[in-house]
């Protein structure tokens, strides 16, 4: 995802790398490779000029030898391709945003209406399944309501959502007028008790009057509170175009963007806000009805440069982690009590987060792009090392050194899950290089200290919280940037320590005990 767009700001970065000023020169150069890279993700012409000149606005004749103080007294240095990209980042956010994933709640006793509209093939009807699971979260009753009468199956589609969620689906497949289906919808609304109703209306190949016409009296009719133009991001420019039509007969409230997790160019998602007016309210970013985010700008715009978005990433740890068992099998495992179960487990926690490839992206360690190998991560190889381990008997789960002992197990285990041998010994051995390495890592004296937690959760909030706070004056929160990382700066001592800590552990242990024989000879010397 976004791709086109991270390869046009890297190649601008590098053009500014040891520049202590940015003079025009170097900011036209920096400026044309951005531009071909908005053009090729699909941006509109006449909004990829403005973006760019309010960049070269603000970066002109810019001196960014910058030293200052961060909160914890520590001196940092900016260069001037970091100060560009600050920059961009902030142009980015400002024309993506600002924040508003507001829903407009009716007042009293009436349900509140949400209207579902866009073309075909958008991912509408799946999208309203997900704003349904979102909102039953937030602690609403949702209805959801069948209004396509046109496309074959979508009434079904929707009551197999609905069954999946265990949320109500009203449907009437005799009637042929969605106006009444919708109308009736909310009456089956209050006699259910339900405060919120979505309905999910038809869609066509491209905007036309029948369809408008439809939409505009459903509007008048059951006056719904909201308004959500659903619309694929891989579509590019004309995801605006449509969403323009539609906002000047609607008045749309805001827009889903969909398929953000495919080969989307990302021209929809920069241009759409600005185009429209109405703001980006939620993204699809998977096939699970758990896969709608919130949408935050300073998140998108981060990702675009490369940067990762790390509150993003703890929103999804979030969602499918138990803190508190997380806190109890960190500190298990850290004592080197770490079994092929507990490995298992992280995977299908990372299964469940959505896949390797975007959450990758959302790791802010990446400053030149996601290298390949890491770009073309296989979901498919966290299903092999399932299978491997659900191979195995509860016993080697918790004692992989029976394959030591007896390596005929390995041959059981490869049969029964039909993978190559050398694939089930190199899963052994990867998980004995992790035990050991976590194993190592608590017996270091003062360390379980200085790790806030001693859980991923732990220190991914500290991230979070750090990076809204941000470490360096008037730039909040940038990543890949001396002291703006987020971290304290025990955090930061810790982390840079630790793997030399862990190498030199057996030399320090050797130093020491020959510093005691010294001492115990010294004291026999002193007796004789």
């Amino acid at each position: 995802m976004f791709e086109t767009l991270q390869r046009g700001f890297s190649k601008a970065k590098n053009r500014l790398k040891g520049e202590a000023v940015i003079d025009e020169k170097v900011i036209d150069e920096s400026l044309r490779e951005i531009k071909l890279s908005l053009l090729e993700a699909d941006v509109d012409l006449k909004l990829t000029r403005n973006f760019l000149g309010r960049i070269k606005e603000k970066a002109l004749g810019e001196v960014v030898a910058i030293s200052a103080k961060t909160k914890s007294g520590k001196r940092v240095t900016i260069s001037a391709a970091d100060a560009f990209i600050k920059i961009c980042q902030d142009e980015l956010t400002s024309m993506m945003g600002p924040v508003d994933t507001s829903i407009e709640m009716a007042s009293g006793n009436v349900p509140t209406g949400i209207l579902m509209v866009g073309l075909n093939g958008v991912g509408k009807t799946t999208t309203t399944g997900k704003l349904a699971r979102y909102l039953e979260k937030q602690g609403h009753k949702p209805l959801l309501c069948a209004a396509d009468v046109y496309r074959p199956a979508a009434i079904e589609q929707l009551q197999v959502l609905g069954g999946r969620l265990n949320i109500p689906v009203y449907a009437d497949f005799d009637e042929k007028n969605p106006v009444n289906i919708c109308k009736a919808a909310m009456s089956k609304a209050r006699e259910l008790s339900c405060d919120v109703v979505l309905f999910d209306t038809a869609g066509r190949q491209t905007v036309d009057n029948t369809l408008m016409d439809e939409l505009v009296v459903i509007k008048k009719e059951v006056k719904p509170k909201n308004i959500f133009l659903v619309t694929d991001a891989m579509i590019g420019q004309d995801a605006v175009i449509t969403a323009n039509e539609f906002n000047e007969r609607l008045k749309i409230s805001g827009v889903i963007l969909t398929k953000l997790d495919g080969d989307a160019r990302g021209g929809a998602a920069i241009s759409i806000k600005e185009s429209t007016g109405a703001p980006i309210k939620f993204l699809g970013m998977g096939e699970g009805m758990d896969k709608l985010e919130e949408f935050r700008p300073e998140g998108l715009a981060s990702r675009i440069l490369g940067m990762g978005d790390v509150v993003g990433l703890v929103k999804d740890f979030e969602q499918v982690v138990d803190a508190e068992k997380a806190e109890i099998d960190a500190k298990r495992m850290l004592k080197g009590q770490f079994t092929m179960v507990d490995f298992m487990e992280q995977m299908q926690t990372l299964k469940k987060m959505g896949s390797l490839s975007d959450l990758m992206e959302k790791l802010p360690f990446f400053q030149d792009g996601i290298p390949e190998e890491v770009k073309n991560v296989d979901d498919g190889e966290i299903t092999k090392m399932e299978s491997i381990i659900q191979s195995m008997t509860k016993k080697e789960r918790v004692d992989v050194s029976l394959f030591d002992k007896q390596p005929g197990r390995i041959d059981r285990v490869s049969k029964g899950c039909g993978r190559d041998k050398k694939e089930v010994t190199g899963l052994i051995d990867r998980f004995k290089q992790a035990r050991d390495m976590m194993g190592a890592l608590g017996k270091q004296a003062g360390l379980m200290s200085k790790i806030p937690g001693m859980k991923q959760l732990a220190m991914a909030n500290k991230m979070k919280n750090a990076m809204s706070g941000g470490g360096f004056p008037g730039m909040p929160g940038m990543p890949g940037m001396p002291g703006m990382e987020g971290f304290s700066d025990d955090m930061l001592q810790s982390a840079a320590g630790a793997s030399r800590k862990v190498k030199n552990a057996d030399q320090k242990n050797k130093d020491k005990r020959k510093r005691k024989q010294a001492k115990k000879a010294r004291q026999k010397g002193r007796k004789k």
